[in-house]
């Protein structure tokens, strides 16, 4: 009696590929072998009764499928035509790569700003594809760098969420297949200043600077106060991608003021404002926060202006420790910026850079007169007086010049030495306090307050020298 040697078993292929499904039989003596699929009858015995050239038998009664396709999927029988007929049955499952057969769009997809978009990727293939979105040299508008499903929604679209979206089908069949989506925003312009407030002086070249986003692209144009400007000899605009920049050349006392750059896309118009000055730059400070001494500091900034300075505002006081009882209630006032009130002025020191008698809480100022300069960074220092040891204090400054004030400087925090902090107020050696040049000129009067200071140190060396000596002998 015949019996079957091969086992029943799934074959998955992928398509192109080649496969034999066997059927070894024992004893099968005179006994008929066929192949079936459903009611087709592929080979009866030896004979071949299936068209297609793509079927064969090899090795015995085995049957060879070449160059399978998805058609070939189901179930195949091996039969022995015994009285009762014994058979075997192979399943072919037809492994498909990935195809990406629907697409939102193949031409860029367009969204104005603020608007939702769901971007589509449909996919065929055996087992079923998964499908991951990402961005082309960016990040999901989410932060992720990866999301799964055949649908990618953007709820409130900006200008940043615009580029090209990939669509990636893969299951493990195969290569994966990507298709990519290109994303258009459309947005009204959105302009950024390169500086809201540009420093020059006559003589110079100026350049004032838009960054203009929009989509579609802006035409921009440029303003002084309500008068549109035109290009002349001596004025052109410039345009290099997203940068536009009104370039004046050869700066006239007449060219300073407001101006504006309006940009207009015929979805939105926008309009940024900048500032042509003379005025100084707010001035920079550049002396140590540390001082040298328990009762005054020399500090010292540094002012950019074309013009020479003709003055300048310092503006200093304590600054309260809040976990002191005695700053509890303290109110503070504005210093007075711009506005009159009577200024202490060097010839009012005596002839000295200083200022003594703070109170807690109140902005002290001193205007210190114009130094001869012939530099475009000008530096100025002054001596403060009357400091109490081991107290933080903090400093504003203001420079004039022909055309005026400055803006105020950032505050400046500085700390005097507490008392014992070093023996004989000498710094310690690792960590050195070197005064630059225009700390010791302070203001033009040469190194104010050095040959004192220095008498003192002295001084006070020689009288601990003579106690140790005193004490050793």
């Amino acid at each position: 009696m015949p019996s079957f040697e091969s086992k029943a078993h799934t074959y998955r292929v992928v398509t192109g590929d080649m496969v034999v499904l066997p059927c070894e039989v024992n004893n099968v003596g005179t006994y008929m072998q066929a192949w079936k699929r459903g009611i087709a009858i592929l080979t009866a015995g030896s004979v071949k009764v299936s068209p297609d050239e793509r079927f064969r038998l090899v090795d015995g009664y085995n049957l060879e499928i070449r160059d399978v396709q998805t058609q070939d999927a189901g179930d195949y029988v091996c039969q022995i035509a015994t009285l009762q007929p014994m058979e075997i049955t192979h399943t072919v499952e037809i492994l498909v790569p990935p195809r990406i057969h629907q697409l939102t769009s193949m031409e860029p997809v367009e969204v104005k700003k603020g608007g939702p978009i769901t971007l589509e990727c449909r996919a065929s293939g055996n087992p079923v594809p998964k499908i991951t979105w990402t961005r082309k040299n960016n990040v999901l508008p989410s932060g992720e760098k990866t999301y799964e499903g055949s649908s990618f929604t953007i709820d409130r679209v900006n200008r940043h969420d615009a580029g090209i979206y990939q669509c990636t089908a893969s299951n493990n069949v195969g290569h994966p297949t990507t298709k990519e989506i290109q994303l258009k925003v459309l947005f009204p312009p959105e302009i950024e200043v390169e500086k809201s407030w540009v420093h020059t002086g006559e003589g110079n070249e100026a350049q004032l600077v838009c960054i203009v986003f929009a989509e579609p692209g802006a035409d921009v144009v440029w303003f002084k106060d309500t008068l549109r400007l035109a290009s002349t000899e001596r004025r052109i605009t410039e345009v290099r991608g997203s940068r536009n920049t009104l370039i004046i050349r050869k700066v006239q006392a007449s060219d300073f003021g407001n101006y504006s750059c309006l940009a207009d896309n015929g979805i939105g118009k926008t309009k940024q404002y900048l500032e042509l000055s003379g005025r100084p730059n707010p001035a920079k400070f550049r002396s140590h926060q540390q001082s040298r001494s328990r009762d005054s500091y020399n500090i010292s900034w540094v002012v950019e202006s074309y013009t020479p300075i003709e003055e300048c505002k310092l503006f200093f006081r304590k600054v309260p420790n809040p976990n002191s009882a005695q700053t509890g209630t303290v109110h503070y006032t504005q210093p007075h910026f711009g506005q009159k009130r009577p200024h202490r002025r060097e010839n009012e020191t005596h002839g000295q850079y200083g200022y003594n008698g703070l109170q807690r809480g109140d902005w002290n100022d001193v205007i210190l007169p114009n130094m001869p300069s012939g530099h475009y960074t000008q530096h100025m220092s002054y001596m403060i007086r009357g400091l109490e040891p081991a107290v933080q204090y903090e400093a504003r400054v203001q420079a004039k010049n022909r055309f005026g004030w400055s803006q105020m400087s950032e505050d400046f925090l500085f700390v005097t030495k507490g008392i014992g902090q070093y023996p004989g107020d000498i710094e310690p050696p690792s960590s050195p306090a070197v005064l630059s040049e225009p700390e010791m000129r302070d203001m033009g009067v040469k190194a104010f307050g050095t040959a004192s200071q220095r008498t003192v140190d002295v001084l006070f060396i020689a009288m601990l020298l003579l106690i140790l000596a005193d004490r050793w002998f």
